[in-house]
């Protein structure tokens, strides 16, 4: 288990945000204050209301020098097709850990549910 104090895993990982695919990694982050938020997938009917939350926060956490990651193991498709379609805009990236290594190594995944 990662505890406090400790280095966080690497990452590197595709996402979605503001219409366009990129790359994010561990190394944008370095010396920054990172919110990374785990969610099962898309299209749930409990995720929405975090993700939300989280955005309509989002200029609070920029203000403290933070900045705000969320990752599932959806794909980067499925992450536009929820935020163009149900999910709507929102104001962070979603990164998609399709391959679940970075939820293995951060210790959050489910591997009975996949997810």
């Amino acid at each position: 288990m990662i505890k406090v104090s400790e280095e966080a895993p690497d990452f590197k990982l595709e996402g979605y945000y503001n219409g366009k695919f990129k790359e994010y990694s561990s190394k944008q982050y370095k010396n920054k204050w990172l919110v990374l938020f785990f969610y099962p997938l898309d299209f749930t009917f409990v995720c929405p209301t975090e993700i939300r939350g989280f955005s309509k926060k989002y200029d609070e956490f920029k203000k403290l020098g933070g900045d705000v990651l969320g990752v599932s193991v959806d794909s980067k498709e499925s992450h536009k097709a929820w935020v163009e379609g149900s999910l709507g805009k929102i104001n962070f990236p979603l990164l998609s850990d399709f391959h679940k290594k970075m939820s293995r190594d951060y210790e959050v995944l489910d591997e009975e549910a996949g997810t």
